[in-house]
């Protein structure tokens, strides 16, 4: 590892250099402003020899603090410590952030005084005495950052002061609800979120966590599991996500990395990402066509991998009350339910959004007017294909955000696909395929009776023409839990699908929350469920979290098919279904 650092040492000493002296040029040496550096007891009356320079030691990130990967380097720039030890040593026992920067001046005794920026131990001519013990490992640190989370006590109100903001004030708490923010997305003067999780706690004090906290970025993710039980047999479709009737499994395993913009200033352009990475059953819910879309397309996993949200965003202040330019993937904007566990009320979700669009790909800009309008447009490659992908085609989005001045009532109204609405005909390998290439707006009213209770009402509006029985097909082989194989029958014309929601949450303890779920949808032609038939959908479910990073959702659903038998795989008309789904951040 010590071998490793020695070769990557001399990777950037240009830029090091550069950064060292600007460093050297802002602060003066020595202990307390304007005091001269400590004299060496060994050192000469001539000038000393000092060797500017920098490091970069990526050890650290390898071997997570090592004390003996921390070469000793004679390379540097400011200082604010002086620590001794004899050069034969070979390494200095203090511990040495990487990445920092210091100033070494050669004595005749043979020993080195290092004064750094970033240095930590004891100074003057104790060799850290506190070395023996050293820091605990990655896997300790992290341990330890869950025991803070179980014992962690919340900040008495009032004590921590308030962020900045320029948007109305939240309606609603989080914890315990998934957001505290009226639907749209993304929003534009609303604080980036503040939270350190057990990761980011872990790699604090690194070269790779201070170096992401410096500049704003986080890394962070989560399991997500569940386990139901049903009348159904076989799979619980066309209800999705839980799709696997009386099993455990694994829903979503997640990674991200980003940097939130901050949209609260309002003097300089800022510039921030995101990219989220998911493992689990509930990979067929995202995939794009072109995304790694074989996985689903061509053999029907029921676990796979799915490169979720990969964007770039832009913030520019000066555009009306600001503005946010997305270029990438991203989830699609308009829904009540989202594509990640934890941002749901609920583990399940309802037929109006298991089959509407989960991303798009291509730019979209968000404008804020004023504190109670956003408006939105986009272009992008279709719904679920990426722009590479056989059936992309060029696609408007736009959208209208209103919240009432006395914060109570918010509307969010999403045109979402604009294009001639066709279905897209092609074959893959020979066989006829294709892609769905809908239309639809999807319009919510959301409603707060005060700061514990409020409620969402959602409708939405779906057409294509030429589509196919059942939509997008799977042409990989039939597995127990998806009935696949073949495109369906063509569908002349215009088909349509259509349908209202309501959630009605009530706050009982400060992480605790009902959920009240209703639903009538319509899917006239069996374009989108593979069932002409219209259904309806009752479910309540109770939210509990332990902590930050522990949660529990139990529920239980009633759903029914009036028209023809949907369930079962055409065998019954309506399905009972319970269960529960754990979170676990990190």
């Amino acid at each position: 590892m010590a071998r490793f650092a020695i070769r990557l040492n001399w990777t950037l000493p240009l830029l090091m250099w550069l950064l060292a002296t600007s460093v050297a040029a802002q602060e003066p040496l020595g202990g307390a402003a304007g005091e001269p550096p400590p004299a060496s007891d060994n050192a000469q009356a001539a000038s000393p020899l000092w060797h500017y320079g920098a490091y970069l030691d990526l050890s650290d990130d390898v071997d997570f603090d090592l004390i003996k990967n921390h070469l000793f380097r004679s390379w540097g720039a400011t200082q604010t410590l002086d620590v001794r030890r004899p050069v034969s040593h070979g390494h200095l026992s203090d511990r040495v952030e990487p990445a920092s920067f210091f100033v070494a001046d050669a004595q005749e005794s043979g020993s080195w005084v290092a004064q750094g920026k970033g240095l930590s131990g004891a100074t003057g001519n104790s060799p850290c005495p506190g070395c023996a013990q050293e820091r605990p490992g990655f896997a300790r640190r992290l341990f330890n950052a869950y025991v803070d989370e179980f014992q962690e006590t919340p900040p008495a109100a009032g004590t921590e002061p308030a962020p900045i903001r320029r948007a109305m004030p939240s309606p609603w708490d989080s914890p315990p609800y998934p957001s505290s923010e009226y639907q749209g997305y993304p929003l534009i003067g609303v604080p980036p979120a503040t939270k350190e999780w057990p990761l980011m706690k872990a790699l604090s004090g690194t070269s790779i966590g201070e170096a992401m906290k410096a500049n704003g970025i986080k890394a962070y993710g989560w399991f997500n599991g569940s386990y139901n039980r049903s009348t159904a047999k076989n799979t619980n479709q066309p209800i999705s996500y839980w799709i696997v009737p009386n099993s455990i499994v694994l829903d979503q395993a997640i990674f991200r990395v980003e940097r939130e913009v901050d949209t609260t200033q309002t003097d300089h352009i800022d510039f921030g990402f995101r990219s989220t990475h998911l493992y689990g059953i509930d990979y067929r819910y995202m995939t794009a066509g072109g995304w790694l879309s074989d996985q689903l397309l061509k053999r029907n996993q029921l676990y796979g991998y799915d490169p979720t949200e990969q964007y770039l965003d832009m913030y520019v202040p000066w555009v009306a009350q600001g503005l946010i330019l997305r270029v990438g993937r991203w989830v699609a904007t308009p829904d009540i339910e989202t594509q990640f566990a934890p941002d749901n009320y609920m583990a399940t979700h309802t037929l109006q959004f298991t089959f509407d669009t989960y991303t798009q790909t291509g730019m979209m800009a968000t404008v804020m007017l004023n504190k109670q309008w956003t408006i939105q447009a986009a272009i992008h490659s279709g719904t679920d294909m990426a722009p590479w992908y056989k059936g992309a085609i060029a696609t408007g989005m736009a959208g209208v955000r209103w919240v009432s001045l006395d914060n109570n009532d918010s509307v969010y109204l999403v045109l979402n696909n604009i294009n001639n609405a066709k279905f897209r005909h092609f074959e893959v390998d020979g066989q006829p395929a294709g892609h769905d290439n809908f239309n639809y707006v999807v319009g919510t009213w959301q409603h707060r009776f005060n700061q514990e209770i409020h409620t969402k009402l959602a409708g939405i509006y779906l057409w294509q023409r030429d589509g196919v029985v059942g939509g997008t097909p799977i042409l990989g082989p039939n597995r127990s839990f998806a009935d696949v194989g073949s495109r369906g029958p063509l569908l002349p014309g215009m088909s349509l699908a259509y349908g209202v929601l309501n959630y009605t949450m009530f706050q009982v303890a400060p992480r605790d929350y009902f959920t009240l779920r209703n639903e009538w949808w319509r899917d006239e032609r069996g374009m989108r469920s593979g069932f002409a038939s219209h259904y309806s959908t009752h479910a309540v479910g109770f939210s509990h979290q332990f902590n930050d990073v522990v949660m529990i959702r139990p529920e239980v659903g009633y759903y029914k098919s009036y028209t023809v038998a949907a369930f079962s795989r055409g065998r019954d008309t309506d399905m009972v279904m319970g269960g529960l789904d754990m979170t676990f951040r990190y």
